[in-house]
């Protein structure tokens, strides 16, 4: 006899599916509520970055959507949806902002699973003359909010659990890596030596795959699981090459200062002291792109504007925080659509 298929799954729209739904849509906005407090009574300004921009950000591995602008006189002009607010963000800040935070909808192509949807919301925050360690307690404050606002004691996600309110551990990128892939990140500055390495601890590697593409991979497979497990975890001082928008740390120039906040091995946030000598930035900037249009065939617009903005920029230092992802972990969802009201459509 000839097996039936399966039923397709409820679209979320039916009552049913939302009534499964509802409870983790409204702790997302009880926690939306809670974290604007947060900020609101930090001293922070609310502000909003317009989402169409000349670029949308000037990352080899980020997609973005395309779209035109068309003039009263008819004339056309590509545009994006940008990736983040960053670019509009700086340029608040060259203009006299200090304290400034944006709960903004992006917009990311080529992603979609549990962890990833094509538009979401990234918190983005900023402090001018305030150095970027101030963000990891910034971090921890909000994942505790976001705890205790949805009621959650203790944070568990695929058999991992954590303590939102314990102190955060704080761990250097080359700790990480020596810890828990054995793999010593200095000892193997170059490509090759790198592959070796990484092959001896049973990572998988390709011909072309480049020095950060390996990186990339001992990281995703060996390291980022082992992040976040009892206590949230601060990943800090990334190779100057994996922070684009980074300025070097004052004791090696050899690393960033750029951090990443996992809980229960789930990145929630990156977050760096911002680089502001546009001749660098651009300089970087170029280098992402032939690398984007050598993997991809395409290549990204540089914001002139925002180069310019960057020499009247201030130090300062800015993260990001994936909203939906911290409302998963905090209110027990599974998936991403779990917490955003109207998932874009499947198929694609």
């Amino acid at each position: 006899m000839a097996l039936l298929p399966e039923p397709s799954p409820s679209p979320w729209w039916s009552p049913r599916a939302h009534a499964d739904r509802r409870p983790f849509l409204l702790a997302r906005t009880r926690i939306k509520r809670a974290l604007r407090r947060w900020f609101e009574d930090h001293d922070f300004l609310e502000v909003e970055g317009a989402a169409l921009q000349v670029s949308p950000g000037n990352e080899a591995h980020l997609h973005a959507f395309a779209t035109e602008a068309v003039s009263l006189t008819g004339e056309r002009a590509g545009m994006y949806l940008h990736t983040s607010p960053e670019f509009a963000c700086k340029k608040l800040l060259a203009a006299g902002e200090r304290r400034i935070v944006d709960f903004a909808r992006v917009f990311r192509n080529r992603e979609r699973g549990p962890l990833h949807h094509p538009e979401f919301t990234l918190i983005e925050w900023y402090r001018a003359e305030e150095p970027y360690e101030t963000l990891m307690d910034d971090c921890a404050a909000l994942v505790a909010t976001a705890a205790e606002t949805a009621g959650s004691r203790r944070i568990s996600y695929r058999d991992r659990t954590c303590d939102p309110f314990a102190e955060t551990a704080r761990i250097t990128v080359a700790e990480a890596f020596h810890r828990y892939a054995v793999l010593d990140l200095q000892a193997n500055p170059e490509r090759d030596d790198l592959a070796a390495a990484a092959r001896a601890v049973g990572i998988r590697v390709a011909p072309d795959d480049t020095w950060a593409d390996i990186f990339s991979r001992v990281l995703v497979e060996k390291v980022e699981p082992r992040l976040g497990i009892g206590r949230p975890t601060v990943l800090y001082e990334y190779p100057i090459s994996e922070a684009t928008l980074s300025r070097p740390t004052e004791h090696d120039p050899m690393v960033a200062e750029r951090f990443e906040l996992y809980v229960c091995g789930v990145e929630l946030a990156n977050a760096f002291g911002e680089l502001t000598h546009p001749a660098e930035q651009r300089r970087r900037f170029e280098v992402e792109m032939a690398e984007k249009e050598q993997l991809y065939g395409e290549r990204y617009p540089i914001d002139e504007t925002f180069l310019e903005a960057l020499a009247s920029m201030p130090p300062a230092s800015g993260a990001a925080l994936g909203f939906e992802r911290l409302v998963m972990l905090a209110a027990g969802a599974q998936r991403i659509d779990q917490v955003i009201w109207t998932p874009v459509a499947e198929g694609f």
